[in-house]
């Protein structure tokens, strides 16, 4: 396998060795780092590319094979870049995660502690980052207090690429324990398809109905993809 972490930067194709016109950090601190196009984004990350192929080319190369979105790579993991991409090796790999990965954190800080729920919107925000890169189905419970903040977020169950299996007992017991006043459901749809299936509508209104009967309320139940979400309560479904 190339490109291991001990061994020294593949020579052919570095950043150092473009024309000053291609050089991404040259043009990053003359004009601003959003000035950069994601192509050169990457070849910052990654450094070098191939004999023959500069990493501007190969940064250009991998994002074509994403449909040019990043939001594609992120989901990657570290070892499906590796098997997936010539000249990418672990080292440029885990550069590469630990870039989405900072990318992430920071949007995650802007996320105030114990935040108020008042639309859908703000369950998207606060558990995108948990969600909409994973490739398998992850089922999670938001808990609120009386004046709708969130006092807890657990995961109950990590399914496979179609479903997971939740033990509406286990999820009522986690919510008297806590004491919450409220609750909002939210998993992840890895296809990409926002649509709740028949099963999604089955569980939805059978934890409402065992939710109802502690009076505990059913605020939304959220369905999260890699480029957006779908709310029951926006649509009229609770």
């Amino acid at each position: 396998m190339s490109d291991k972490l001990n061994e020294p930067e593949n020579r052919f194709g570095r950043i150092s060795d473009l024309d000053d016109s291609d050089k991404p950090r040259e043009k990053a601190l003359a004009q601003g780092i959003r000035s950069l196009s994601n192509a050169e984004l990457l070849a910052i990350v990654f450094g070098s590319g191939l004999p023959g192929k500069s990493v501007i080319q190969l940064s250009q190369e991998i994002l074509g094979s994403c449909n040019n979105r990043l939001s594609r790579l992120s989901r990657m993991s570290i070892h499906e870049v590796v098997n997936k991409y010539n000249g990418i090796g672990p080292a440029k790999a885990i550069s590469l995660a630990a870039a989405f990965e900072l990318g992430c954190r920071c949007r995650d800080e802007e996320v105030t502690d114990d935040p108020m729920i008042r639309q859908s919107s703000d369950v998207y925000n606060i558990m995108r980052n948990r969600l909409e890169r994973l490739n398998y189905e992850e089922f999670w419970i938001l808990m609120l207090s009386r004046s709708n903040r969130v006092i807890s977020e657990e995961r109950l169950s990590q399914g496979g690429t179609a479903s997971t299996v939740v033990d509406i007992k286990l999820l009522l017991k986690s919510v008297i324990d806590k004491l919450a006043s409220g609750i909002i459901l939210v998993h992840n749809h890895p296809s990409g398809n926002c649509n709740p299936s028949n099963e999604d509508d089955r569980l939805t209104h059978r934890i409402k109905e065992a939710a109802t009967l502690l009076d505990i309320k059913l605020f939304d139940h959220i369905i999260i993809t890699p480029n957006s979400y779908y709310s029951y309560t926006d649509n009229s479904r609770l």
